[in-house]
Parts: structure tokens; sequence; C-alpha cells
């Protein structure tokens, strides 16, 4: 049960900064190698998980990992939308 909470409360942290990119229409804020770093440990923890069956660490890190994308692709779209300063 320790897992499953521990796993639960990781996970949901990244969705006030998925809404509040969504609204704003920008990441400036967020750097893009911080995702990309996370993602990378999250899929390795992934992989962890499956070869233990262990459906806690296997379920939040699967959670975890599509938001954490979600992240990466806010960044990258913002970004790419946004007027360059010259």
């Amino acid at each position: 049960m320790l897992g499953v909470l521990a796993g639960f409360l990781t996970t949901v942290g990244f969705i006030p900064q998925i809404i509040k990119g969504y609204r704003t229409k920008h990441m400036d804020d967020v750097s893009l190698l911080m995702p990309l770093v996370l993602g990378a440990g999250m899929l390795l923890w992934l992989l962890y998980g499956v070869s233990l069956e262990n459906l806690p660490i296997v379920l939040w890190n699967a959670i975890a990992f599509s938001l954490n994308m979600v992240v990466v692709g806010l960044k990258l779209r913002y970004e790419r939308d946004r007027p360059a300063y010259r």
C-alpha cells in the first residue's frame, strides 16, 4: 500500500505543470533537459518493475513516463510556436 501511495503522489505531481503549460501556452520556465533525464530514469524504473513483475512500479512509472512526455511535448510545441526574440 505504501508503494501505491508513493507512486500516486509522485506521479500526480506532473499534472499541475501540464495544466499550467496548457492554459498559459508557454513553458519558458521548464528546462527541456530535466524531463528528458527524468523520463530516461522512469523508463529504466519501468523496465525494472517489469523484470520484477511488480505492478505498482510498472503502473506508476508507465503513467509518470506518459505524463512526463506530455511535459516534453508541451515544451517543444510552445517553443516552436513562439516568435524568435531578436
